[in-house]
């Protein structure tokens, strides 16, 4: 089985062709004790752990030449993928691991030949985010940098108080719910980036994104409601596998 067998997607559009990093150097630290002695972009969804789902997501549109950065336990990973080669055949797989960790952002200062779009993204989601949707609204905003975006509610389980300065109850708010948008993880670079990071400097992208912006650059926001979910800590991790199960045809699975 090659990657044409499971890559049953749109593999024509703005994605096709373009390079993908996917950021697999983690130590996984919320997802304790599972990850002591097992990388986090390995735990499974199924029968199938997370990196190579996104992997085949990535296939499935058109996307086959994949750098990982590689930090914890990169050994076992590299081991997996060697013993993969019903993946690997059909994919171009290659790795960058760091000595010294050099953050989220940083680390694409080792990854050699992105001189054209690219995407770069964490290898611990679960997404059927449409790859062509965002790529292209990354260049109708002739965007530098473009974050997806997705949609969270965060509930506070207590009353919440507002009071003036002379400790006089102003608002009472039961359990009040609010709503974000927080970043899915998955981004699109221009190659223009890459002169705001320095090489053996520790970067995380947050820090890209201010500096960036205080150099009058333009990032750019891709809203989407697709299913989405990191699996950085256990509950989200729980969450996946339920996720998983109930829409295992939107992950190529075969």
């Amino acid at each position: 089985m090659t990657v044409e067998t499971f890559a049953s997607g749109q593999q024509s559009g703005p994605a096709a062709g373009l390079r993908a990093v996917i950021l697999a150097g983690g130590k996984g630290t919320r997802l304790m004790p599972f990850t002591v002695n097992f990388p986090k972009p390995l735990m499974p969804l199924g029968d199938l752990p997370v990196v190579e789902v996104l992997m085949r997501r990535l296939a499935s549109s058109g996307i086959s030449d994949i750098t990982l950065t590689l930090g914890h336990l990169a050994e076992l990973i590299r081991a997996y993928f060697d013993q993969r080669r019903s993946l690997t055949a059909g994919l171009k797989i290659s790795y960058v691991q760091e000595e010294e960790p050099t953050g989220t952002a940083g680390s694409l200062a080792l990854v050699g030949g992105l001189t054209d779009t690219f995407l770069v993204m964490n290898g611990d989601l679960l997404t059927n985010l449409d790859f062509h949707a965002l790529v292209r609204h990354h260049r109708e905003q002739g965007a530098l940098l473009t974050i997806a975006t997705h949609t969270r509610k965060v509930k506070i389980d207590l009353g919440v108080l507002e009071f003036g300065a002379d400790y006089g109850i102003t608002r009472y708010l039961e359990k009040p719910e609010t709503t974000y948008s927080v970043s899915m993880g998955i981004y699109v670079y221009e190659p223009a980036v890459l002169k705001h990071i320095r090489a053996g400097e520790y970067l995380d992208f947050p820090d890209l994104v201010l500096r960036l912006l205080a150099e009058g650059e333009r990032v750019c926001a891709f809203p989407s409601d697709c299913l989405w979910l990191d699996i950085g800590r256990p509950d989200d991790y729980a969450r996946a596998q339920e996720l998983f199960a109930q829409h295992d045809e939107e992950f190529d699975r075969v």
